[in-house]
């Protein structure tokens, strides 16, 4: 096979059919189904069922689309890398981060890329992290902010920052001073479920000070877990940046545990050097940048760059 196959074939399953295809190639349609005849000839194996309306993917052929996806993107890189050596960055850089670091990070690093790398289109797109991190593996996005490091060797994994974790509470529920980890076993708690990433590292956290957290209801949204909490449903633990400007409000009230010791812990995560394009290193070369000054700044609240100390 060739790239001008496999461009063939990601153009056939991106738009169903393959006169569809044609169309946008501006390549006769007898001519591009030959190709497909060719490549499948070639692998012994078909790569479409011709429908009615279009062709669907068989199991190789969607193997094949995932793999030529990747790797046409990587060939599309190589070649603005090549073209820009020495110049400004320019070219597609996709990033994934979670719900609330995109809430924080979003605007203002896409406010200093435009200024920095005019040349340079970012995407950012936000899930939990488990789901940003099957991105990055599968191809679809270059860089993503993580609240855990990746352990694919294809991957860096640069820490950030650690941020501080604070208990929200409804205005009738005492709070005096900092809470004791012990305490947590007489409120009525408001907790992630046991796939996400927070309630694992909380869950760790109390282990480690022999206390068992146990949640009268479990959400994974943060979302409805603060508006839980605003009705007075119950306390939760969530990072201070995210609600802060709640409690600020009067919504709910705030306390830092004991030695402001729960934290968490933030990465960014991307290929290492020599597997990622020169834009894409700009762009996360600027993210530290921007994240160490929202840092500086008190923006992030309750967050620490690595090496600093409170």
């Amino acid at each position: 096979m060739d790239l001008r196959q496999l461009r063939y074939f990601r153009a056939i399953a991106d738009e169903g059919s393959i006169s569809a295809a044609s169309q946008v190639l501006g390549i006769a349609q007898p001519a591009l189904s030959l190709h497909v005849r060719n490549m499948e000839e070639h692998l012994g194996t078909k790569l479409l069922i011709r429908q009615a309306r279009g062709v669907a993917l068989t199991e190789a052929g969607a193997f094949l689309l995932h793999r030529a996806r990747v790797f046409l993107d990587e060939i599309a890189s190589l070649e603005d890398d090549v073209r820009n050596l020495g110049a400004s960055p320019r070219g597609d850089v996709r990033l994934g981060l979670p719900g609330t670091i995109g809430g924080i990070l979003s605007v203002p690093l896409v406010l200093a890329a435009r200024d920095r790398f005019p040349g340079v289109r970012l995407t950012i797109s936000d899930a939990m992290s488990g789901f940003v991190l099957n991105w990055l593996r599968e191809g679809l996005i270059d860089l993503a902010v993580l609240y855990m490091p990746a352990e694919d060797q294809q991957f860096r994994s640069d820490l950030l920052l650690s941020e501080e974790l604070v208990l929200l509470a409804p205005d009738h529920i005492d709070l005096s001073g900092t809470v004791a980890p012990a305490s947590l076993m007489h409120v009525p708690l408001i907790l992630p479920s046991p796939a996400h990433g927070l309630r694992t590292l909380l869950d760790g956290w109390a282990k480690q000070h022999d206390v068992k957290l146990t949640a009268e209801v479990e959400l994974d949204s943060y979302t409805n877990i603060i508006s839980l909490v605003e009705r007075g449903i119950g306390c939760s633990i969530l990072p201070r940046h995210a609600v802060i400007g709640s409690a600020r409000e009067g919504k709910f009230q705030l306390a830092h545990f004991e030695d402001k010791d729960l934290r968490r812990n933030v990465y960014l995560v991307q290929r290492r050097s020599g597997q990622s394009s020169h834009a894409s290193e700009a762009v996360a070369n600027l993210a530290q940048l921007v994240v160490a000054d929202l840092v500086r700044s008190g923006t992030w609240a309750g967050a620490r760059s690595v090496d600093h100390s409170d």
